[in-house]
């Protein structure tokens, strides 16, 4: 009689529990020899019961089908076989007809069309046994993972930027790749700018020799999923929901929002995706909705303006780039100071840093004390559970309400110690530079204009087609202490 061999495993486990393919091969082999069958062919695979679609089990009852003599199939045990009762339709119609004979190793089972109602029911009650254990395995699975989140454990492989570790206990833990994560950041800062499309960034990363966790070159696509993957402030993602993590972000969640906020100036139905940044893109905010202000480009030759709408509250307005530029234009033409003035500043605001400096370490230390007390909290909560003082879902609610108190805390820490605490000491240099902003602005290229323009103005938001505004310190000293520019528009 010929007969077909299928040897499966679906778990790393079984990999390394004497189930392995080539054993059970091995096995298979040694049965059909003490059989006197003619194998015909061997099938094996590797891959998961509970996928939908299992071609390379439906190519072994094709050949089953197609074969004009009765086949016998040899299986190491009925888990290896099928984990379901659709299959066992299939392999009992096959079974019926006389076109098949299965043999379970080590069930020491053979099923026939001549098999017993014994017989069926031995193999019926296998087969139930089989996924009882698949489900059982798969509960087990999803409360491992929820457990793991609700500690704010990982789930799988690290992201690019960081690296899967062991701690001084011996436990596994993540941590900031030495190598790759200022790479990261610099990928969010690059974008945060609204200079570069994802592309150029790609281009930026892969001449600086950054390489995906499998060392494959960065593209567009690998810049987009390092952008929306939260992972890297502080919080990962599970059926859908955002869960804070343990571990050391890499960036903090103000920085993710601005990338989050240029993304949205991008409007997919324009040629916005291009590597040709514009202006404004990114800058503006509207009034109204809150969502951002987006270019289009027309007639190959004008720029206009208009809210996103995604919120679907607002009508499309659409501003010429020109009209947005008056303001600005009027605002740096009015930066103009003696080089007395400008010496008298340079030293209110050289001390103002130093009042500033003591200012950031006592806030440093408030808000280290305060990471360490919610730690704390942390821990005491944890001993609450565990003696029953805290149901599961006050534990879990707790739970999500402190880690994001930390992360929080964390950002505002590296948001004070990456301060750059020489900025006003160079102010000398940026006020002298700063007379002479509006033949600068004129003369430069898009993404200049842009840098010129996050350099002293903040808060852009666009009030129909009013563009309002405030400047940065010590620009705001700077037009106090000169003319109030006429027709400029200012933001409260």
């Amino acid at each position: 009689m010929k007969a077909i061999i299928l040897a499966r495993v679906s778990t790393e486990l079984q990999l390394i529990d004497g189930q392995s393919i080539p054993a059970q091969l091995a096995r298979a082999r040694e049965y059909a020899f003490k059989k006197d069958f003619n194998i015909l062919n061997e099938y094996q695979f590797d891959e998961s019961s509970t996928k939908d679609r299992r071609t390379k089990f439906e190519v072994v009852i094709n050949q089953i089908k197609k074969s004009k003599e009765p086949l016998a199939l040899i299986v190491e045990t009925v888990d290896r076989l099928q984990r379901s009762f659709k299959e066992s339709v299939e392999l009992d119609d096959l079974r019926k007809d006389g076109k098949l004979e299965i043999h379970f190793i080590r069930e020491n089972l053979v099923i026939s069309k001549d098999s017993n109602s014994s017989e069926i029911q031995r193999w019926d009650l296998a087969v139930f046994v089989a996924k009882s254990y698949v489900l059982q395995i798969s509960d087990n699975v999803k409360r491992t993972f929820d457990q793991k989140i609700k500690q704010g454990e990982i789930i799988g492989v690290a992201p690019i930027g960081y690296l899967n570790s062991v701690d001084d206990n011996g436990n596994k833990t993540v941590i900031p790749d030495p190598d790759r994560s200022y790479h990261i950041q610099e990928v969010f800062e690059l974008y945060s700018t609204g200079n570069h499309s994802m592309e150029a960034v790609a281009k930026i990363m892969r001449d600086k020799g950054l390489n995906t966790v499998r060392g494959a070159t960065i593209g567009r696509r690998q810049v987009e999923l390092i952008l929306k993957n939260t992972f890297y402030y502080g919080w990962q993602i599970h059926k859908g929901k955002l869960y804070p993590h343990k571990y050391q972000p890499i960036i903090i969640q103000d920085l993710f929002d601005k990338c989050k906020e240029v993304f949205r100036g991008y409007d997919g139905k324009t040629k916005n995706h291009s590597d040709k940044p514009y202006i404004f893109q990114g800058l503006i905010k509207c009034s109204n909705c809150g969502c951002a202000i987006t270019p289009e480009f027309k007639k190959n030759k004008y720029v206009y303006y208009h809210c996103t709408n995604h919120k679907g509250t607002c009508k499309k307005v659409y501003l010429n780039q020109n009209e947005l530029l008056k303001p600005v234009m009027e605002v740096l033409r009015n930066i103009s100071l003696s080089q007395e003035m400008i010496d008298d500043i340079t030293e209110d605001l050289s001390n103002y840093e130093k009042s500033k400096n003591n200012f950031h370490e006592e806030q440093l230390k408030r808000l280290r004390t305060n990471y360490d007390n919610t730690d704390r909290k942390l821990s005491m909560m944890y001993e609450d559970r565990l003696d029953g003082r805290l149901t599961a879902d006050e534990y879990d609610k707790k739970l999500e309400e402190f880690r994001g108190e930390q992360n929080k805390l964390l950002g505002e820490m590296k948001q004070y110690e990456q301060a750059n605490t020489s900025y006003y000491i160079t102010a000398n240099q940026v006020l002298s530079l700063a007379q002479r902003a509006a033949e600068i602005f004129e003369s430069s290229e898009v993404y200049e204009k842009r840098q010129l323009l996050e350099f002293v103005f903040q808060n852009f938001q666009l009030k129909g087609k009013n563009l309002l505004y405030k400047l940065k310190t010590p620009f705001d000293t700077v037009l106090l202490a000169g003319a109030t520019p006429k027709g400029a528009t200012w933001g409260g």
